[in-house]
């Protein structure tokens, strides 16, 4: 779902979690204790970081019940994971619709959909033509995907393997991320932003929560997530700090969405080479 790789927006779809903060209590020490506080820095450290670590165990297990019913249309879900589930299919028609326009599936073009999920948007993409590399850190989601494709017939069209989004090689027409920004940092995003344009030929669509007065205060009110169980970080992002990483990778905004509904959150950008 979610990249890590997931799923899901807004405050996400991939995502059901809470934000947690690190914080770290400075005190004054002796000379001797310095130590001590290297230990202390490095532990804080690695929790600051340790978003991919949460999200794979997440998405292995407990987020992957969840979030394969609220993407499965037969699924059984509560009034909250219906929403989610309905904001996240409106976010992946508007994908399939720009793709539609141009034909680039129809045509066999080359997309890699990195932090695929159970196969939502890729699914669809290999049924329309194009030859679909898609990948998720969840290896129970890219099982799930994986049968749902053979289910449809499509195994010929698509491929999936487990991976983080650093590890992504590869040529493709076009590269999308959808869903999955919610668990990066802001201090990661444009690396992140930057490592999936270098994969992509000629364009690059990717959706993430944006970071508003509004969202923010739900998002600390916990407002955004479905469920008693918040066992991943949820990050929002400033909509000019991810254009700017687009740029500062050669890509231009071509055309922006937003999918808002109760409970989930999404804007949408596709990016082009410029």
């Amino acid at each position: 779902d979610p990249c890590v790789d997931h799923p899901e927006l807004m405050i996400s779809p991939m995502l059901s979690v809470v934000a947690a903060s690190v914080g770290l209590v400075h005190r004054t020490l002796p000379l001797n204790a310095q130590w001590l506080v290297s230990q202390q820095r490095h532990t804080v450290l690695a929790a600051a970081v340790d978003d991919k670590a949460e999200v794979t165990e997440y998405f292995n297990n407990e987020g992957f019940s969840r979030w394969n019913r609220i993407y499965s249309e037969d699924g059984e879900v509560n009034a909250v994971q219906m929403d989610i589930r309905k904001g996240h299919a409106e976010t992946v028609d508007k994908v399939l619709g720009w793709v539609d326009a141009d034909g680039s599936a129809a045509n066999g073009k080359t997309f890699c959909d990195a932090g695929c999920g159970v196969g939502s948007l890729a699914l669809p993409l290999a049924a329309r033509g194009a030859t679909v590399t898609a990948s998720d850190i969840s290896e129970a989601m890219v099982n799930e995907a994986s049968d749902r494709a053979t289910q449809a017939g499509l195994q010929e069209h698509v491929t999936f393997s487990t991976s983080d989004l650093e590890s992504l090689e590869g040529e493709y027409d076009t590269v999308s991320c959808i869903d999955v920004m919610i668990h990066y940092p802001s201090d990661k995003m444009a690396q992140m932003v930057g490592h999936l344009a270098s994969l992509s030929q000629r364009r690059l669509i990717i959706s993430f929560a944006p970071d508003t007065w509004y969202y923010r205060a739900l998002k600390s009110l916990g407002e955004f997530f479905p469920g008693p169980s918040k066992t991943t970080r949820a990050y929002l992002h400033e909509e000019q700090a991810v254009v700017s990483a687009l740029f500062a990778a050669g890509f231009k905004p071509a055309r922006t969405d937003m999918t808002g509904t109760n409970f989930y959150f999404s804007r949408l950008i596709e990016a082009v080479r410029e």
